[in-house]
């Protein structure tokens, strides 16, 4: 039986920081700087590189769980200290610049894999970087630019 939704290979690449950043470049799309760790240590090695504020994530998580905007090693320390360590599997660590006063911005489209149609563009309204399911969010967005 033939199932409908997003396939695994799409959640891989999306999922994948290398995987992304790679497609987003063949797409001419600009992202934030980022980077992965492994480890806590890696992960305070690596925030310099990046520069704060950092988004910062567990990988492979749903529900935008343990997701933190960090605005100085401290807060990182606490970060992986109080979220990162309690969590039972050892993930890697997303480390993303964060974009202070950037609009977030959901679009929904569908797609017979010829033609594709937008059905919504929904504005956050909470800073970006909250996740999705923890957001509210505008429809039709107030401050993104309008095409007639």
């Amino acid at each position: 039986m033939r199932l409908l939704g997003t396939p695994f290979s799409a959640i891989h690449q999306a999922e994948d920081r290398e995987a992304f950043h790679a497609l987003c470049q063949r797409l001419g799309i600009p992202q934030p700087e980022g980077r992965v760790a492994q480890t806590p240590e890696e992960a305070l090695r690596l925030a310099p590189e990046v520069g704060f504020p950092l988004l910062v994530r567990p990988s492979y998580v749903l529900g935008g769980r343990a997701m933190q905007v960090v605005r100085d090693e401290g807060e990182l320390k606490r970060y992986l200290e109080e979220v990162y360590a309690p969590l039972e599997e050892r993930p890697s660590i997303l480390l993303d610049r964060f974009l202070e006063g950037a609009i977030e911005l959901d679009v929904d489209a569908l797609s017979d894999g010829q033609e594709v149609m937008v059905a919504g563009i929904m504005e956050h309204v909470e800073r970006a970087g909250v996740h999705s399911g923890d957001s509210a969010t505008l429809l039709p967005p107030s401050t993104s630019p309008r095409r007639p």
